[in-house]
């Protein structure tokens, strides 16, 4: 009797465990399914948070198909110049090699494209990187990017301050010739701040870590003073 009882028992603990067997996989093959489920929606909200991100933006005329720069001239070189408009290497570069730029478009050896990017937010207390730059596109629409950008570099406000106001972004518009009316209401509304954005991401994207950078036909030059920035435009156009 004492036989059969302790064949029960032991047969009872083996199903028992064999339960506790069941169900531990089944604990593991839920979480797991819950895991994937977490994955793949994550994967799939990024991709549509980036896709609206990188898509939902403003693109001044101007600018290129990518809308990633406003570009000036129409020579068979391509030269991209990254700028951000608190950057003081970035005046400097305009206050050395601006004419020469503009001396390769007169020529029709180059064409130049400025990309008016907001890397340097950190540096303002009112994201003035960003400002400066949306405030850009809007002297594109006006036609007068290159005119409003010299102007801009010419009054740069100093790292760590609050950058220039709105007021005077626009008073800095009309000096060169944009409408007060319609600029002025593009700088306040912030119309080309999302555009600033795609400009700014694909920059980053580009492998563009710093400002100034130039790159003449895809290839960067790492000291663009005048005598270089010919040098590769007629390197490249051969």
């Amino acid at each position: 009797m004492s036989s059969r009882k302790g064949q029960r028992d032991a047969a009872r603990v083996v199903r028992e465990q064999l339960a506790r067997e069941r169900r531990r996989r089944r604990t593991i093959w839920v979480s797991a399914a819950a895991v994937v489920v977490l994955v793949i929606a994550g994967v799939v909200g990024w991709a549509v948070w980036s896709n609206q991100r990188s898509d939902n933006f403003t693109t001044p005329p101007g600018a290129n198909a990518a809308g990633t720069g406003i570009v000036t001239g129409g020579g068979p070189v391509t030269v991209d110049v990254y700028e951000d408009f608190l950057c003081p290497a970035c005046k400097q570069f305009e206050q050395t090699s601006g004419s020469t730029l503009e001396q390769l478009v007169a020529e029709n050896k180059a064409k130049v494209v400025y990309h008016p990017v907001a890397y340097l937010n950190r540096f303002s207390t009112t994201d003035y990187s960003t400002r400066s730059s949306a405030a850009s596109g809007c002297a594109a629409a006006g036609g007068k990017y290159h005119e409003y950008a010299k102007a801009l570099f010419a009054q740069q406000p100093p790292e760590g301050s609050a950058g220039l106001t709105d007021d005077k972004l626009i008073d800095i518009g009309t000096s060169v010739g944009l409408d007060q009316g319609s600029f002025g209401s593009c700088v306040k509304d912030g119309t080309y701040k999302s555009w600033t954005e795609h400009v700014t991401e694909d920059a980053s994207q580009s492998n563009v870590t710093g400002t100034p950078t130039v790159k003449v036909n895809g290839q960067p030059v790492e000291n663009p003073t005048p005598d270089a920035l010919t040098a590769a435009v007629a390197a490249a156009g051969k």
